[in-house]
């Protein structure tokens, strides 16, 4: 059978099954359609067909048209990812599950939401709100970003801190694997030691070894109090004491601890004038205190935050007297999506160093960066307190030396035993740089559970393991 013949059959195939308001031709498809937000539109290969399910019936459907045809499957969602986990593969089959966007039940007393994979983040957040609960993962893509890409890359963000990551808020899932075999369990508890948590496997497996449908989420008490401060610091070595004194005095009430170098300060602030704290500072960290006491919490949080000007802890404060503020505050964190826009080309990294020396490790990375590039460009934020670290790098040179800039910059991070990619996964751009990071065992094992579920490589094949030779 001819590539156009086989085209032509699974096309219509998946019309015939799905109707044609769910299935594209490849080729009508413009190209950042095809491509995440951190691939650039030349990168787009063109798939067979991008199909558009509704329910995980048509999921089903899709994929075992697919699998009767020998077709690959590339999953997609918000397309918000950063490494090319999402981008179509030449003659492969796009399920994008955008119209699986329902919310389908808050369960009060069980603290939980289920939701379809392509509901975003932003929607589930504001399901749960309107029912005076709080779903704590936030990333600055919330208004894209869907929950099944959140799964996929076991997506981290801003409150990790006290949350945990999305596997750490997941109770149930369903998934379809390549076949088409449906596995559920849409489990609403919170203890269920019955044999292997089978759905941690597809959190974090970026679409690799099945398609996720549907997800039971937990919730928790929406927080009566929330406290927040943008701070600076005159010598970098202040912020882990800073850190330290917060986890002691705040407790369980510290929901964030944000903190940005001071390069990326002096970009992010370009477009709020004038800035809320001057720059030139070392650091400048974002508090966050969330609680239930409101009276308390803020007096409370206002004494933290007097101590530390007063002990030296840090040079200048500020204190928002309006949601305006705090929205000020928080989109000066946000802004990292629009300065790796603005300052491209750049290389956009994702890791993770013990959080005792993240500082020192910025420091030398400079140094061993400069000792190629002496005028390399690096803006650093992160979200210290859990060890994780984004750092934008340019060199200036032209053409662009990406591959010479990972290849410095990645074998940095593996002498300094971190790791290669803290919470945005590992998709196209990371694959060659995985064993940086897991030992010849872990590598083999994974790729014994990738055999086991998707036995023939289907499933968003040649994203995170490199692709056998000739293939």
């Amino acid at each position: 059978m001819t590539n156009s013949t086989l085209k032509s059959d699974l096309f219509t195939k998946l019309v015939e099954a799905l109707g044609d308001n769910a299935v594209t031709d490849g080729s009508e498809v413009a190209a950042n359609r095809l491509v995440d937000w951190g691939s650039e539109e030349a990168e787009a290969e063109t798939p067979l067909a991008v199909v558009r399910p509704r329910t995980t019936e048509d999921v089903v459907t899709a994929l075992r048209i697919c699998c009767d045809a020998d077709v690959s499957i590339v999953p997609q969602g918000g397309l918000t990812g950063l490494l090319g986990g999402a981008n179509a593969l030449s003659g492969s089959v796009v399920i994008n599950v955008e119209r699986m966007k329902a919310v389908l039940e808050i369960d009060p007393d069980a603290q939980t939401v289920t939701v379809e994979a392509g509901a975003t983040l932003q929607a589930v957040q504001e399901a749960a709100d309107a029912a005076g609960l709080l779903y704590p993962l936030d990333i600055g893509g919330r208004g894209s970003c869907t929950i099944g890409g959140n799964i996929a890359t076991n997506a981290g963000g801003n409150r990790v801190l006290r949350y945990g990551m999305t596997r750490d808020l997941v109770l149930g899932v369903e998934a379809v694997l390549a076949d088409g075999t449906v596995v559920t369990s849409m489990n609403k508890m919170l203890k269920n030691n019955t044999g292997y948590d089978w759905k941690q496997l597809f959190i974090g497996s970026e679409g690799t070894l099945g398609i996720v449908t549907r997800a039971v989420l937990q919730l928790f008490p929406k927080p009566l109090s929330v406290e927040t401060c943008l701070c600076a610091v005159k010598e970098f070595d202040d912020i882990l004491p800073l850190l330290a004194r917060a986890r002691s005095v705040l407790s369980a009430n510290l929901s964030a601890f944000e903190v940005m170098w001071e390069r990326f300060y002096e970009v992010a602030v370009e477009t709020h004038q004038p800035p809320p704290i001057a720059p030139g500072y070392a650091g400048y960290v974002l508090i966050e205190s969330s609680g239930s006491d409101p009276v308390g919490d803020r007096a409370h949080f206002q004494s933290f935050m007097e101590s530390c000007l007063e002990d030296g802890l840090i040079a200048d404060a500020m204190l928002p007297q309006s949601q305006s503020d705090v929205d000020t505050i928080w989109a000066i964190r946000d802004r990292s999506g629009e300065v790796v826009r603005d300052l491209r080309p750049l290389c956009n990294y994702d890791v993770s160093i013990e959080t005792s020396r993240i500082g020192t490790f910025t420091t030398d990375l400079q140094s061993h960066m400069c000792e190629e590039w002496p005028d390399v460009d690096m803006l650093c934020f992160g979200h210290l307190a859990d060890s994780n670290v984004h750092i934008f790098m340019r060199t200036g040179e032209t053409p662009f030396p990406k591959d010479r800039i990972d290849d410095r910059f990645y074998g940095f991070v593996r002498d300094w035993k971190g790791s290669i990619s803290a919470e945005i996964g590992i998709g196209l751009q990371k694959r060659r740089f995985l064993s940086f990071s897991r030992s010849p065992e872990e590598l083999a094992l994974m790729k014994r559970v990738k055999q086991a579920l998707d036995p023939n490589n289907r499933m968003n094949p040649t994203k995170i393991f490199e692709p056998k030779p000739g293939v």
